[in-house]
């Protein structure tokens, strides 16, 4: 991979907050000697890109200069391209956004969005993939009457990677929470976790752990599911029956697993302290604890994609779309983190 290969950046729902920090974080730093980034690549329509830059403050005269629209990869890739400019793929949205009314219109031009970025990571054109919020309920509302469903960036780019089991995880500079579940009902979690289901989670949480950031040797703690992890099997059969059986054949594996441990005590400083990455079995198990202790500067990572992809950690922020109180640092965050498990892969490889 050489190291011109640009990362590509979606902007999420344009009625919300992606394209303004994409804006405030990539066009900051254009052409200054604070670039530390690798080349960057924005999927998204160039007026949505253009406008949003008005918004935050940039006049006219500016905009003409910041950026450089192209209409296919190969155009980007045989232009001269100069660091002052923030490069966009144009990719046409049907609607002039509305800020904070996401319209159903749009829909299917964010998902295009995502699947010419993964398109491009997966032939190898692009190193990976930085992905802004969007708005769950308005492409479901766009799918309806085609039996088709959206749970979540996660999801939808392991079935356009035909990727079999993905792993979401959360991270913020002092720990790591990884889940067995996601974006699913909370009455059907415990007839998701599987010993096999979490078997497969625990590999390639392991794996990516040891290979993309360089653990050799990565521990990790286990949540139980019910309270007090099941007290014994009085409030509830799932660790005996399914996690403690599953931790065992993992152990013997060579992994070297805390756990189950109850989730209420799971999250003490030591236990932070003392491990690599904590795995949650269900989504708002694991991530009020880690948002509530790095909420804007932490992001999310898909583990086992065949392609880098991290994420902000919030959502579209429809209420204050377009007037500058969105922060920018998970956007930050996450494309720098991006940058630097590419590089990790590269050298790895």
């Amino acid at each position: 991979m050489s190291e011109t290969t640009p990362l590509l950046v979606t902007a999420g729902e344009p009625a919300g907050v992606g394209a303004e920090l994409i804006i405030r974080t990539l066009g900051a730093v254009c052409g200054s000697e604070e670039n530390n980034f690798p080349p960057m690549l924005v999927v998204a329509d160039a007026g949505l890109m253009q406008r949003a830059a008005l918004r935050v403050g940039y006049c006219q005269t500016d905009i003409d200069g910041l950026f450089s629209v192209h209409t296919s990869i190969s155009d980007y890739l045989q232009t001269n391209r100069l660091s002052s400019e923030l490069a966009i793929l144009h990719t046409p949205m049907p609607l002039v956004e509305s800020l904070g009314e996401p319209n159903v219109e749009n829909a299917p031009y964010i998902l295009n969005t995502l699947e010419i970025a993964a398109e491009h990571c997966l032939s190898g054109v692009a190193a990976g993939m930085v992905t802004g919020p969007l708005h769950k309920g308005i492409i479901n509302q766009s799918l309806a009457g085609t039996g088709k469903a959206f749970s979540g960036h996660t999801e939808y780019l392991a079935a356009l990677s035909g990727t079999p089991k993905v792993v979401m995880m959360l991270a913020t500079e002092a720990f790591r929470v990884a889940l067995v579940t996601t974006h699913i009902p909370l009455k059907d979690v415990a007839t998701a976790i599987t010993t096999q289901n979490l078997i497969a989670t625990l590999e390639i949480l392991q794996r990516e752990l040891k290979n993309t950031f360089a653990i050799p040797d990565p521990q990790i703690l286990v949540c139980g599911l019910n309270p007090h992890a099941g007290e014994g099997g009085y409030l509830g059969m799932e660790e005996i029956d399914t996690i403690v059986p599953a931790l065992q054949l993992c152990r013997q594996q060579g992994m070297d697993l805390i756990g189950p441990l109850p989730a209420d005590t799971a999250f003490t400083q030591d236990n932070i302290a003392n491990c690599d990455a904590i795995l949650a079995m269900y989504h708002d198990q694991g991530l009020p604890v880690l948002k509530h202790a790095g909420f804007g500067k932490a992001i999310n990572i898909t583990l086992g994609l065949p392609f880098i992809r991290t994420s902000v950690d919030h959502g579209t922020a429809l209420d204050i779309a377009g007037t500058g109180k969105a922060n920018p640092a998970s956007m930050r965050l996450a494309l720098e983190t991006a940058a630097r498990l590419v590089n990790a892969r590269r050298f790895a490889a």
